[in-house]
């Protein structure tokens, strides 16, 4: 039951894979949810498990629009993108908006009700990175008119309006520069390698790997993010803070991987590397550690057999 002492936070995105596990963690520590949603990338099977709880309400909106909502409101965690490749590939102008428009209500609403704002900004900030691990004082290494810059300069341009908001108005801000993260609720044709591996590993269908699979990536157990999330929106800090596990692998290990684990038949086939592909990705995780006190604890086994056997279900019940 809802009570006025409860903390309140909003959840932009909140039908999202990191966003429904996000409403999950803030319901654990008592606090009355308000998720935002369009379902452009959502989806309301994330969050069907909390239906019906006094202190969860999903309302279905478009953040890119002003955002009204009665009562105090203590956290604003704005979450809501496309967030993969084919999506923002496919959806490039929403992609924008809701970096700038989305961006700027939740800000709003945010400074109106005198709430703590969260923003998820991504690693893709730091583009095809020429440092490495990338540090949060890197500035990156974008090009704001190739295919993925409408992700990337989304992200880049968010970051820019909460400093503006923390620098002007004194608003009380976050930035959580998130590296790539997995787990359940996922979506299984959303065009990252963990679900694209998953699924087709667990099809005995050839797995795809794009170049020659040398490009690195750094995984993170959902729930480690999301444990990351809460400590940086209860801390002091404004500054971006990389989010991510630094144990950098290769595509092609990362595949071996999944392989070993679905004791798949599927063999590996290489395709061409798509624009702008980031070669490398690895977090420098110091101030993350520090300032937080932060670390990713999942082991990458235990956490892709949490991840599979989401996906086994999927596969069981003809969602997959």
């Amino acid at each position: 039951m809802a009570t006025n002492d409860q903390p309140v936070s909003v959840v932009t995105g909140g039908a999202g894979f990191l966003g429904s596990h996000l409403c999950d963690r803030l319901l654990a520590e008592g606090h009355r949810v308000i998720a935002l949603d369009n379902l452009i990338t959502g989806n309301v099977a994330n969050i069907e498990h909390l239906a019906g709880r006094d202190d969860f309400l999903f309302i279905k909106h478009d953040v890119t629009e002003y955002i009204f909502l009665p009562g105090p409101v203590d956290f604003v965690f704005h979450f809501a993108s496309p967030a993969s490749p084919i999506d923002y590939l496919e959806l490039p102008i929403q992609t924008l908006k809701v970096g700038a428009l989305g961006t700027h209500k939740a800000l709003g609403l945010a400074r109106a009700k005198g709430a703590r704002f969260v923003l998820a900004s991504t690693s893709e900030v730091y583009g095809d990175p020429l440092v490495h691990p990338q540090p949060e004082t890197y500035w990156g290494n974008v090009t704001p008119i190739g295919p993925r810059g409408v992700y990337d300069e989304a992200k880049r341009f968010a970051e820019a309006l909460v400093m503006a908001y923390h620098r002007t108005h004194g608003l009380d801000t976050k930035i959580a520069r998130i590296f790539n993260t997995y787990g359940p609720r996922m979506r299984p044709r959303d065009g990252r390698v963990v679900p694209a591996f998953l699924t087709q590993a667990l099809r005995n269908e050839p797995i795809t790997v794009f170049g020659d699979g040398h490009q690195t990536r750094s995984f993170c157990y959902v729930d480690d993010l999301i444990e990351g999330i809460w400590r940086l929106a209860h801390s002091a800090e404004y500054e971006p803070i990389n989010l991510g596990n630094p144990a950098e692998m290769s595509v092609l290990n990362f595949a071996r991987e999944i392989i070993a684990a679905c004791q798949s038949r599927s063999v590996i086939v290489h395709r061409p590397l798509p624009v702008d592909d980031p070669k490398v990705r690895q977090p420098d995780i110091q101030r993350a550690r520090e300032r937080l006190g932060w670390e990713p604890r999942v082991p990458l086994k235990e956490g892709i057999e949490r991840t599979r056997l989401y996906f086994q279900n999927l596969l069981n019940s003809g969602r997959l």
